[in-house]
């Protein structure tokens, strides 16, 4: 234990002696990783929020379908219809985890208004069930559905404005019934709502889910929607009821499977925060370096005298090493405590952002930096330090004895 110790001992006291150029270069090294931190926490806030958003206007964390629903229910839904009511409900809401679950019957057709006839999809809704899943859907106007047998429609924002509706408007919604008859229905608008996709805002609608029924002449629902406590423990809750209900007649899909938007939206990000953080290691271990580059050369004479009385060639490699790793402990973890301290400010301020593609309206952005983003960032500065401290040192180790005993003379 003597040895390294007294090896850190003298790496410092190196260091210190040309403390701006050490200096320079700790800033260097924390500059990187407050930048990767605030980049890397800008993105983390965008796919935690954009997660919560689409399961929470959307999704639900999980979605109980009949086999093979979403790849050939669209053509024909009513042949995947789940039971109104079944023993199987009843064991997905005694499951751990599962907060609510909630009926959902999709269908289509033309909504008119005056003289306007656009097409739409549908979602037939239980309000009570689906309050607790829909937390992030946003009304624009008016009010939500509340009442399971009122006469009332929910309209998101764009296809309302195509219809050229608003709260207290009525419009009749004109479907293919499931036996091929056409039906129709006159209801009242309610509200407008907005969720994360701009897409689906412009076509969707929600009625409550006894209307559609009657309206599609079907008794069930094309989906059962669970929304968990917790989004981290969405694997865990799958596994338990791919055990607990029978494969044959139900499937299991978590959100992850149905969020394509989000998922694209992760890959593309985390490819752009991987060129963000080879940047900066490139200019960390520039720096790096360069700095230790210089202490080689103002030392010269001092690692031949060294290396004349005795001192072995690895442990002089082992004192530059020792001082570029300080470097990256010293730079990584300033960087750590001036990131958290500006993150925290710019989230108590927000940062305004304009509408991304897909999305009809801005939103305030945070910075949020995981424990997991933060040892990323430490890890960049101890690795990104090792590695250009590695080819100094070398060269102060294998310095020629004589060559180095008359360099500036």
């Amino acid at each position: 234990m003597v040895m390294p110790t007294v090896g850190l001992r003298t790496a410092t006291r190196n260091l210190w002696r040309n403390a701006s150029r050490t200096t320079i270069a700790i800033l260097a090294v924390a500059g990187g990783v407050v930048a990767f931190l605030l980049s890397g926490g800008f993105i983390e806030w965008i796919f935690q929020d954009m997660r919560e958003s689409t399961i929470h206007s959307q999704l639900g964390h999980i979605q109980v379908v009949r086999p093979a629903y979403f790849d050939k229910g669209i053509a024909d839904p009513y042949a995947f219809l789940l039971p109104a009511e079944s023993p199987e409900q009843a064991l997905i809401e005694r499951t751990p985890g599962v907060v609510s679950l909630a009926p959902r019957l999709a269908f289509s057709g033309l909504a008119s208004h005056d003289e306007a006839t656009i097409a739409f999809i549908g979602e037939g809704v239980d309000p009570r069930r689906e309050r607790p899943i829909s937390t992030r859907l946003t009304i624009t106007l008016g009010r939500d559905l509340t009442d399971a047998s009122e006469p009332a429609v929910l309209v998101g924002e764009g296809l309302a404005r195509s219809l050229g509706v608003t709260p207290g408007a009525t419009v009749v919604l004109l479907t293919t019934a499931a036996n091929g008859s056409p039906n129709a229905l006159e209801l009242t608008v309610v509200g407008t709502f907005a969720t994360v996709s701009k897409e689906f805002d412009d076509r969707a609608l929600r009625l409550p889910i006894a209307l559609a029924r009657k309206l599609m002449r079907v008794d069930g629902a094309t989906s059962w929607v669970a929304v968990l406590d917790k989004t981290e423990r969405t694997a865990e809750v799958v596994q338990t009821l791919r055990a607990g209900l029978p494969g044959k007649g139900f499937e299991i899909v978590p959100w992850t499977a149905l969020a394509d938007f989000y998922n694209k939206t992760v890959v593309l990000f985390t490819k752009q925060i991987s060129v963000v953080k080879l940047i900066i290691g490139l200019i960390i271990v520039l720096t790096i370096s360069n700095t230790q580059m210089m202490a080689v050369l103002e030392r010269t004479t001092e690692i031949g005298t060294s290396l004349a009385i005795g001192q072995r060639r690895r442990v002089v490699m082992r004192t530059f090493i020792t001082e570029g790793l300080l470097i990256g402990v010293l730079g990584g973890i300033s960087g750590l405590l001036l990131a958290c301290l500006l993150a925290t400010i710019i989230t108590a301020v927000g940062i305004p952002m304009p509408p991304p593609p897909g999305m009809a309206r801005g939103y305030v952005a945070q910075i949020v930096i995981t424990y997991s983003l933060a040892a990323d960032a430490l890890v960049l500065a101890f690795t990104t330090t090792l590695f250009a401290s590695v080819l100094p040192a070398w060269k102060a180790s294998r310095m020629n004895i004589v060559d180095a005993l008359r360099y500036n003379q």
